[in-house]
């Protein structure tokens, strides 16, 4: 039941003249899978050739696979995949005059962009795509929360979460009683604030960790439950 969708936005002359002076900026940061892919297919389309020099970023091991698969170097985590822990890195501490590009949706946190500012940088914000939250006809959800009654929803960001309430809001009693994911404790503390209280934060945001925490999760419950 996908509550976002993604919608790459139109080019523009600001962007176009961004992309053209990219060998200007030491660092390019891209928030999600999503955003690398599609600034990577711009970037190809100006530069047959990456430029050397840039350090890239990927907020999460899913970013940085994009940006290794286009034979690229990018740095990540050790441990986490948020805003806060790419922030931690080494390399993103002293930044005066330094030049930035981060690669976003339309909307979303400003923790990157305000931080670094704070830190020395030049931020350039590069919107590539904007999120929307796609319509499901009452009967359909009425299908899947009547009917199928998940025992487990995966709910990978706040936008989510928000969507999934606005979605589903006469179905408050399922929702509740269901094993909720959520990718940071952060999104975790949002969602017990809307009434949420089964909550996991996975030891990963890829598949194979996302399978492994919610099995480990429902085992032990099981086992509880024995």
């Amino acid at each position: 039941m996908p509550l976002l969708a993604r919608e790459p936005l139109p080019e523009t002359p600001e962007r176009r003249t961004v992309l053209q002076e990219l060998d200007n900026f030491q660092h390019v940061i891209a928030v999600s899978p999503f955003a690398a892919r599609l600034l990577l297919d711009e970037i190809d389309h100006w530069w047959p050739q990456i430029p050397v020099g840039i350090q890239w970023y990927g907020v999460g091991s899913g970013t940085a696979a994009i940006f290794i698969s286009h034979g690229l170097r990018p740095q990540q985590p050790d441990q986490g995949w948020t805003s806060e822990a790419l922030l931690a890195l080494p390399s993103l501490q002293h930044l005066s005059g330094d030049k930035v590009l981060l690669a976003r949706g339309d909307h979303g946190r400003e923790l990157i962009r305000q931080t670094l500012e704070q830190r020395g940088a030049r931020v350039t914000v590069l919107p590539l795509y904007r999120r929307t939250q796609p319509y499901y006809p009452p009967e359909q959800v009425r299908e899947i929360f009547d009917s199928f009654q998940p025992e487990v929803m995966i709910a990978l960001s706040g936008e989510t979460l928000n969507n999934l309430n606005d979605t589903a809001p006469g179905y408050r009693q399922s929702l509740n009683n269901a094993l909720v994911v959520v990718p940071a404790e952060r999104i975790a503390k949002q969602a017990r604030s809307d009434g949420y209280e089964n909550l996991l934060v996975p030891d990963g945001l890829d598949d194979q960790s996302l399978v492994a925490s919610v099995a480990s999760r429902l085992s032990a419950e099981a086992g509880n439950n024995g």
